[in-house]
């Protein structure tokens, strides 16, 4: 039997979206969000954690929805875990740049924030590659979008019906089928 990796998440975005672009010209938009669990103690009294996610969309959705993926919306994001290796200063425990990085070297890097050189010790972060998100409700967003399935905003990912040129009502004969 094969794997599976798929992530689901409905969250708050914990920032706007930052739309680059990769020297190929594929555009990247990158956000964080933020989803929080909530429940009870055993005395009754109310707890909540919350974990942050790295989201990085790809593509023409990228480019669609970075304007709409302001800081408090609530999106929802499906995509799969991609893990990568980060470097991080020993003295400060900073992260370094992750260009010019290979894991397995023991090539010493000078840290920006400490100015100290020393080999750097490597942390794996997880990230989530988003295959599709959805914006949730109304609220924190400029407009725009189609709204579907109880509350939830297409925005971006239909094409916007043709203006009517005459504003003379539709007739049975007007309609193809």
């Amino acid at each position: 039997m094969g794997s599976v990796n798929k992530i689901i998440l409905v969250g708050n975005l914990g920032r706007d979206a930052e739309l680059r672009y990769t020297p190929s010209g594929a555009a990247i938009a990158k956000f964080s969000l933020a989803t929080t669990e909530k429940w009870n103690d055993k005395s009754g009294s109310p707890q909540e954690r919350t974990e942050w996610h790295n989201i990085d969309l790809w593509g023409k959705q990228a480019e669609s929805l970075s304007e709409y993926l302001l800081k408090g919306r609530q999106v929802y994001v499906e995509g799969r875990l991609q893990s990568r290796k980060v470097p991080r200063c020993r003295q400060c425990d900073a992260f370094f740049p992750d260009r010019d990085f290979r894991p397995n070297s023991r090539e010493k890097m000078r840290c920006q924030k400490c100015d100290a050189e020393s080999v750097p010790y490597v942390e794996t972060r997880f990230d989530v590659r988003a295959d599709r998100v959805t914006l949730v409700g109304s609220g924190g967003g400029r407009g725009g979008g189609q709204m579907s399935r109880g509350g939830m905003e297409e925005v971006g990912s239909h094409a916007p019906a043709p203006a009517s040129e005459t504003s003379e009502p539709l007739t049975d004969d007007d309609i193809p089928f």
